[in-house]
C-alpha cells in the first residue's frame, strides 16, 4: 500500500488536521463550521503573527463580500469550541482596531498513513443531511438604549411571500391543534432563520433580510397568544444557524424553540424562487418542505386574499379587529418596497452612518409611495435612534419631533403597525417625558405585536425609570425570549441589572455578549460600570480603556474613565476629561457625573440643568443612575426628578 504523510497541529488538549479537517480534544471530534474551520485554521498556521481582520476576511471568503460581523462570529464559534477562558482569549487574541492572533504554543507534526487507517473526515452537523454549504450572512450591531431590483421581481416576493405563510402557517398549527385543544394553554414557539440569499450576488443581501422581516411579522400577527415567534436579530447574527453548525435539537435548545422555520430566496430577473423547510426541533423531522418557482405578474393585488386564505387554514378565531387587519393589506408600489427593505436593512446596523443612510432610503420609498406607513415606521425609528445618541449628526431638538411625526403619519396610515407605536412611545418616554402616553404606546405595541423584542426593550426602561425594577428585568427578559442572541439586548440587560445594583448577573450578560461579538466597543463600557458599582476600579479601568481603543472617540468610556480617576484619586485627569466636555453641548449629564464623582455638586447641578433644558435623554435615568447617587440626599436632585416626571425616591435609612 503506497503511504501517504499527513500534517497536522496540536496546541493544548487539541489536534488539528488541515486534511481531514478535523478537530479533535483528547480523541472526541470537536464540531466546526466549514469557514470556522478555515478561520482557525489560517490563525494556527500563522500562530504568534497578528492577522488583520480585512486579511481575514480575504483569505476564508474569496471573491465574496461579507463584513467584519461574519469573521467576529467564526471567532465566537472557535472560541466556544475551544472553551476559551473567562476573558475568551486564552487562544486567541483579540487586538483592538487591527485584528486576531493565536496566542497559544502550537506544535506541527506529521502522520505516516499506509492506506489502511480509516479516514477520520467529520461532516458538519447540518440540519438535514444532503444540505450544502450555504454563503455567510453578514453580522448586524446595534447601540444601548442609552442614548433594484425589478418592480416585478419584488411584487414578486411580497406576493409569494404571503403564499408561503400561509402554506407554513397551515400545516404547523393544524398539525398542533389536532393533537390537544389543551396545548392552546401552552402557545407554541417557532424560531424563523434567516432565508439565504441564494441569487450569487452579497448586494442583495438587503432583500433576503427584508424578506425575513416580513415572514416574521406576517408570522406574528395570526395569533400571538398560540404562536410565539423567535427570530429577528438573532438570526441575522449567527451564520452557524444557516450552515452547518448546529443541528436542529441544538438550534432548538439555544433559541427555545419547538419548530425552525428555514429557507432561501433567488431573484433572476423576472422571476423568484423560495425554498422553505419547517422543522420539528426536538426531533430533527422535516415536517413540510416546498419549492415556489413563479413567473412575475401583477399580483400584489392578492395579498388581501392570500392573508385571509391563511387565517381560514390555520383555524382561528380571529377577533373583528385582527380581520379587519388582514384585510386591509394595500398595493404597495414595489420599488418603494424595495427601498424600505434596504432602510431597515440600514437601519438594523445602529450606527450613527447606518441610521442616516436608512433616512435616505425611507424618505426614498416615501417619495415613491406617500401613503407607505411601514416606510413612515422605518423613518420614525431612524430618527428616533439617531437623535438619542450624543455627537449624532441631526441635534436632538430637530431628529425627535420628526421622529414623532414620521411615527404619527404611520399610525394615521395604518394603527395597526406595532413598529410605529413603539417609535412614538420611544419619543414620548426618552424626549418629551409624557409618561402616561409613552406606558400607553408600548402597550399598543405589545398587544399588536407580543413578539417584538425592541418593544419590550425599551418598555424596561420605561420601567426601570418608574422606579419598578423588578418588573423592568422581567420585561428585558421577555425582549431576550422573543431574541435571544441579540448582542444589544444582552448588553441593555446588564444596563439595567446595574440599576438594580445586581452587578454581578450584569458581569454575566455582557461576558454573554462578548462571546457574541468579542469586538463590541459598548460591551467594555458597560462591564466596566458593573466593575464600579462593586467598586473594582483597576478593572473598571481596564475595560474603559478597551473600549476606547476600539473607539477613542466613545463618550461613555470617556465618562466612565472620568469617574474611575475621580475615584481612585487623580483628580488632575478627571478634570481634564470634563475640560474636554465642556467644549459640547449634548454632553451635560456625562459631564455631571464626573463632577458628581470629584464633589463639585454645585457644578454637577449646573450641568443637570443643563441637559433638563435640553432634555437630554439620559435624565430619565435620573432615579437610578449609580453616577449620580452622591446627589440624592440634596433637595435640588428630588426637584428634578418631579420636574422630569419621575417617582419619588424611597427613603433611606
Amino acid at each position: 500500500m503506497s503511504r501517504q504523510i499527513s500534517r497536522f497541529y496540536t496546541f493544548g488538549p487539541f489536534r488539528l488536521d488541515p486534511s481531514e479537517r478535523v478537530l479533535l480534544s483528547n480523541g472526541q471530534r470537536i464540531l466546526l463550521t466549514p469557514k470556522a474551520f478555515d478561520t482557525l485554521l489560517v490563525l494556527v498556521e500563522r500562530n504568534g503573527h497578528v492577522l488583520g481582520k480585512d486579511e481575514l476576511l480575504k483569505i476564508v471568503w474569496p471573491d465574496t463580500f461579507v463584513e467584519e460581523g461574519t469573521l467576529a462570529q467564526n471567532i465566537s464559534t472557535i472560541r466556544k469550541a475551544l472553551g476559551d477562558g473567562q476573558d475568551g482569549q486564552t487562544y486567541i487574541e483579540t487586538v483592538p482596531k487591527r485584528g486576531y492572533r493565536f496566542v497559544a504554543p502550537v506544535s506541527e507534526a506529521t502522520d505516516v498513513d499506509s492506506g489502511g487507517v480509516e479516514s477520520d473526515k467529520v461532516e458538519s452537523a447540518k440540519i438535514e443531511s444532503g444540505e450544502q454549504d450555504r454563503p455567510e450572512v453578514s453580522a448586524e450591531t446595534s447601540q444601548p438604549m442609552r442614548a433594484s431590483r425589478s418592480r416585478s421581481a419584488t411584487a414578486g416576493s411580497v406576493i409569494v411571500l404571503l403564499i408561503l405563510l400561509a402554506g407554513v402557517s397551515a400545516y404547523f398549527l393544524r398539525q398542533r391543534y389536532s393533537r390537544s385543544r389543551k396545548s392552546l394553554a401552552s402557545p407554541a414557539t417557532l424560531a424563523v432563520l434567516p432565508f439565504e440569499n441564494l441569487s450569487g450576488k452579497p448586494e442583495e443581501q438587503y432583500f433576503a433580510n427584508g424578506f425575513t422581516e416580513e415572514m416574521i411579522t406576517r408570522l406574528g400577527d395570526l395569533d400571538p397568544k398560540r404562536l410565539g415567534i423567535i427570530a429577528r436579530v438573532s438570526g441575522m447574527q449567527n451564520e452557524q444557524y444557516q450552515g452547518a453548525g448546529k443541528n436542529a435539537r441544538e438550534i432548538g435548545q439555544e433559541l427555545g424553540a419547538d419548530y425552525i422555520l428555514q429557507g432561501s430566496v433567488t431573484r433572476d430577473g423576472g422571476r423568484v424562487r423560495i425554498t422553505a423547510r419547517l422543522i420539528q426541533a426536538k426531533k430533527q423531522t422535516t415536517l413540510w418542505t416546498k419549492d415556489y418557482d413563479r413567473e412575475v405578474r401583477d399580483i400584489l393585488s392578492l395579498q388581501s386574499d392570500v392573508a385571509g386564505a391563511i387565517a381560514r387554514e390555520i383555524e382561528l378565531k380571529l377577533s373583528p379587529e385582527e380581520s379587519a387587519r388582514l384585510s386591509a393589506t394595500r398595493l404597495v408600489d414595489p420599488d418603494a418596497y424595495e427601498l424600505y427593505l434596504k432602510g431597515r436593512y440600514f437601519w438594523n446596523k445602529r450606527t450613527e452612518a447606518a441610521y442616516e443612510k436608512a433616512i435616505e432610503y425611507f424618505n426614498q420609498a416615501i417619495a415613491r409611495d406617500p401613503q407607505y406607513a411601514r416606510a413612515y415606521s422605518g423613518l420614525a425609528d431612524a430618527y428616533a435612534l439617531l437623535g438619542s445618541r450624543p455627537n449624532a449628526e441631526l441635534p436632538r431638538r430637530e431628529a425627535m419631533p420628526r421622529a414623532k411625526a414620521a411615527a404619527l403619519t404611520a399610525l394615521k396610515l395604518d394603527d395597526s403597525i406595532a413598529e410605529a407605536h413603539a417609535s412614538l412611545a420611544f419619543v414620548e418616554m426618552h424626549y418629551e417625558w409624557n409618561w402616561p402616553a409613552s406606558e400607553q404606546e408600548f402597550k399598543s405595541a405589545l398587544e399588536l405585536n407580543p413578539n417584538y423584542a425592541t418593544a419590550h426593550e425599551w418598555f424596561a426602561y420605561w420601567l426601570m425609570a418608574q422606579g419598578r425594577p423588578d418588573e423592568s428585568i422581567e420585561e428585558i427578559n421577555r425582549a431576550q425570549r422573543a431574541d435571544p442572541l441579540s448582542v444589544i439586548i444582552k448588553t441593555d440587560s446588564a444596563d439595567l441589572l446595574e440599576f438594580a445594583g445586581r452587578f454581578d448577573e450584569a458581569i454575566q450578560k455582557v461576558r454573554e455578549a462578548m462571546d457574541l461579538d468579542p469586538d463590541f466597543r459598548l460591551a467594555h463600557y458597560f462591564l466596566g460600570e458593573a466593575y464600579m458599582g462593586k467598586k473594582m476600579y483597576s478593572d473598571a479601568l481596564a475595560e474603559y480603556q478597551k473600549g476606547l481603543a476600539l473607539d477613542k472617540g466613545d463618550v461613555w468610556c470617556l465618562t466612565g474613565l472620568g469617574r474611575v480617576y475621580a475615584n481612585l484619586g487623580q483628580k488632575a485627569k478627571a478634570s481634564k476629561i470634563v475640560e474636554q466636555f465642556h467644549e459640547r453641548n449634548d454632553l451635560a449629564i456625562e459631564t455631571a457625573s464626573i463632577l458628581a464623582a470629584l464633589g463639585k455638586k454645585d457644578q454637577s447641578f449646573a450641568w443637570l440643568e443643563k441637559a433638563y433644558l435640553q432634555r437630554e435623554g439620559g435624565l430619565i435615568l435620573l432615579n437610578a443612575d449609580p453616577g449620580l447617587k452622591s446627589l440624592r440626599p440634596d433637595p435640588r436632585f428630588a426637584d428634578l426628578a418631579r420636574r422630569v416626571g419621575l417617582p419619588p425616591l424611597p427613603s433611606e435609612h
